[in-house]
């Protein structure tokens, strides 16, 4: 049969466009949490085997995202998040970064100790802003987008407890909501105290705290006090 050239071809209709279009965006948004949420990185195979998809449908969504500076392949082959997630989260919270800025810096020099604003992203304890000291011999640091699941921690316990009591929530959880404060030893890091002050989430918008990291028990025990006052002058910047 001998097709008459003059009759309309079929062409995909613009909803399955738009369809196809929002597959491979959710796709992509689903790989970059999967990798973001993963600090160790994945490899494309796990990449591919947890999001469900084909390698080689990984393989592009993976590189499109690392060409947007959101992860970032290193040379063991595996991906991670990159700064650009950090670009992004600096931008959402952009009010909170602004004035918890001069906060840190001074409250960072006055404790000599490396002070950071940590928010909840889903089950997670995100570091918003780290903050070191500018004088001492040494201090303790990490890196800011770092991550650590919201359980554990000084961090996470505050910022658990900046929220409504839940029945059956950790003991520890319940301890820092009633004292203002969280504080902890090894949980994220060997050898590391930490110190978090939980935020009104009233006046912040989001869970978040304050939070010290020290290798020195008496500094983070003694430095209480005057986390929670910077707690409260970053909470009076913000009304």
């Amino acid at each position: 049969m001998i097709k008459n050239v003059n009759e309309p071809t079929t062409a995909p209709s613009p909803t399955a466009s738009r369809t196809a279009g929002s597959q491979t965006l959710a796709r992509g948004l689903e790989v970059l949490r999967l990798v973001a949420g993963t600090p160790a990185g994945l490899s494309i195979n796990e990449v591919a085997e947890h999001a469900g998809i084909h390698r080689t449908g990984a393989y592009r969504l993976l590189n499109t995202l690392c060409d947007a500076q959101l992860l970032h392949r290193g040379a063991d082959s595996r991906y991670r998040g990159a700064a650009g997630l950090l670009t992004l989260s600096a931008s959402a919270y952009h009010s909170l970064l602004a004035a918890a800025e001069p906060v840190l810096r001074r409250y960072a020099d006055e404790l000599g100790a490396t002070l950071a604003l940590i928010v909840r992203e889903g089950a997670e304890a995100i570091a918003l802003r780290v903050t070191a000291p500018t004088s001492g011999t040494y201090h303790v640091s990490f890196a800011e987008a770092s991550r650590h699941p919201l359980d554990l921690g000084a961090a996470g316990h505050a910022i658990l407890a900046s929220e409504p009591e839940n029945i059956g929530e950790d003991p520890r959880v319940t301890a820092a909501r009633t004292h203002g404060y969280a504080q902890t030893f090894g949980e994220v890091e060997p050898g590391m105290h930490g110190l978090a002050v939980p935020l009104a989430r009233d006046i912040c918008g989001v869970p978040a705290c304050l939070n010290l990291i020290t290798v020195r028990q008496d500094q983070a025990t003694s430095a209480v006090a005057v986390l929670q006052q910077a707690a409260r002058a970053l909470e009076g910047s913000l009304t």
